[in-house]
C-alpha cells in the first residue's frame, strides 16, 4: 500500500524522464547557442527586438569560464602519469568549459523577444514563455525584490504570477487580460502549465523593453 504523499512509480518515472528530457534539451541548446554566436544570429523573430537580461551575472559567469580554461591544463599536468584517468580528466573539462560557453552564448543569443508576436521571456538554456500580444493588456516599468528562493508561480487575490528573476529581482510587469496558459520547464520546479494573469521579468534596459513593446500596444 502506498503512504500518503509517497510518489508512485510511474511518478518517479515520469520525473526522471521529465530530467533526462530537460538534459538533452540543454545539452543541445549548448550546441546551438555556440553555433548562434558563431553564426551571429540571435533568436528574434524578424522585426522584432532583443533586450538582454544577463547583466547581473556576467561578470562572474566569465570568471567561471576562465577558471574552467585554467583547470584543464593543471589537472592535465597533476593526472598526467595515469593516461586512463588523464584522458577522463580531459574530456570531462572540455566538456565542462564547452558546456558554460554555451550557457554564456545562451544569455547573449536568446534574449527577451519582443515582436510583432509577442513577447518571449527567456532565461538561460530552458526557458521560453511565448506571451501572444492578444493576451496583454498592459506593459510597464515596475521594479521589485523577492525573498531569496522565492518560487517562480505564486498565488494571491490578484491572481497567479509568474516571475522570470535574476538575484532576486524582476524590474518589468505585464499584465494579462485574462489567465493564459504558460508552459515552464521542470516537474519538480513548478514546471508544467499554469494559467497566470501576470508575468514579471528582469530586463537589463527596463526602459528599452517599454519602447519596444509600446508601438505594439497602441496597434492593438
Amino acid at each position: 500500500m502506498t503512504e500518503v504523499g509517497t510518489p508512485t512509480r510511474p511518478s518517479r518515472i515520469r520525473r526522471v524522464g521529465s530530467f533526462l528530457k530537460r538534459a538533452l534539451i540543454a545539452e543541445l541548446r549548448v550546441y546551438s547557442s555556440i553555433g548562434r554566436a558563431i553564426a551571429r544570429r540571435p533568436a528574434v523573430e524578424a522585426g522584432g527586438t532583443g533586450i538582454g537580461y544577463h547583466r547581473p551575472v556576467l561578470t562572474v559567469l566569465i570568471i567561471f569560464i576562465v577558471l574552467s580554461a585554467v583547470e584543464i591544463p593543471i589537472l592535465d599536468l597533476i593526472v598526467h602519469p595515469w593516461p586512463g584517468i588523464r584522458i577522463a580528466v580531459l574530456i570531462l573539462g572540455i566538456w565542462g568549459l564547452t558546456w558554460m560557453l554555451g550557457l554564456l552564448c545562451a544569455m547573449l543569443l536568446r534574449p527577451h523577444s519582443v515582436g510583432p508576436t509577442g513577447i518571449r521571456v527567456r532565461s538561460g538554456l530552458e526557458v521560453d514563455v511565448a506571451i501572444p500580444w492578444s493576451a496583454i493588456a498592459s506593459v510597464e516599468v515596475a521594479k521589485r525584490v523577492d525573498e531569496p528562493k522565492s518560487p517562480r508561480i505564486t498565488e494571491s487575490p490578484a491572481g497567479v504570477e509568474y516571475a522570470e528573476r535574476m538575484q532576486d529581482e524582476t524590474n518589468i510587469l505585464v499584465e494579462l487580460e485574462e489567465p493564459t496558459p504558460i508552459r515552464l520547464p521542470g516537474i519538480a520546479l513548478r514546471g508544467g502549465v499554469h494559467e497566470v494573469t501576470r508575468v514579471r521579468l528582469w530586463a537589463d534596459d527596463p526602459r528599452a523593453f517599454l519602447d519596444a513593446a509600446r508601438p505594439f500596444l497602441l496597434d492593438d
